[in-house]
């Protein structure tokens, strides 16, 4: 098993466009889950999601902010369990921004994984995380954030 999960995506968005879309709780609803996230450092928060049984997954992660520079990084812890106090995913999530070719290449490393007791947890999350980053380029284009039309 790999020890993170690693994706690397290209937005012809700035940076500013692409970091609304990780920063933001009601637009990480649109292409994560519902979440009461805050941009400050130490700010303790939870994604929900419907409980998935073959994970034994009561459908909350639960998070806190780890490092935050504006339009660079982001980190945050991400545990989960079956609901009983006891965790089955005790792990890291990082993004990283770099201002590249007129647009923005995003990094996710989920990593530093304390606790996985699950393989299908980690494999649904390496599916999971590409498929939501694609999630936020599209609802970008949507929106011709950030671009000009030539």
């Amino acid at each position: 098993m790999a020890a993170s999960i690693k994706h690397q995506l290209f937005f012809q968005h700035p940076p500013e466009a692409v970091w609304e879309y990780l920063t933001n709780a009601e637009l990480m609803e649109l292409w994560l889950m519902k979440s009461d996230f805050q941009p400050v450092k130490g700010h303790e928060f939870t994604f929900r999601s419907k409980p998935v049984a073959a994970f034994d997954w009561d459908g909350i992660i639960y998070c806190k902010v780890l490092e935050i520079e504006p339009f660079k990084n982001l980190s945050y812890s991400w545990n989960l369990g079956p609901g009983d106090g006891t965790t089955n995913v005790e792990s890291v999530v990082r993004w990283e921004l770099q201002p590249k070719d007129n647009g923005t290449e995003l990094l996710l490393d989920h990593g530093d994984f304390a606790v996985l007791k699950h393989i299908g947890i980690f494999e649904a999350m390496n599916a999971g995380w590409l498929q939501n980053m694609h999630k936020i380029l599209d609802r970008l284009n949507e929106t011709n954030h950030g671009t000009t039309n030539a």
